[in-house]
């Protein structure tokens, strides 16, 4: 991964601070950013950019995705949150 900008943003998701959000939006970032639209790369960054309860809640569905936030790329990232969570313990170590 060459581009700064993906480079930044896997950084930014892998290090949340919050360990369930890291392993779901950090592997989302490492397998799928470079797939991504231009468009779709803006959408993550402004899921990103929320405060990892709220994007945490919205992911596993306790809460409710506000619109602004609901889109393509948070349902990519709620489906890629099965495939994380079966893939912890080569990733993290567990």
């Amino acid at each position: 991964m060459d581009d700064p900008r993906l480079k930044k943003l896997t950084y930014r998701a892998e290090h949340r601070g919050f360990r369930e959000a890291d392993i779901i939006i950090g592997g989302f970032a490492r397998k799928h950013l470079a797939e991504l639209t231009p468009t779709q790369l803006d959408e993550f960054e402004r899921l990103i950019d929320q405060p990892d309860q709220d994007l945490y809640a919205w992911i596993i569905g306790r809460e409710p995705t506000p619109e602004p936030f609901a889109g393509e790329v948070m349902d990519l990232i709620r489906s890629f949150r099965f495939f994380a969570h079966t893939t912890i313990g080569a990733d993290y170590g567990a």
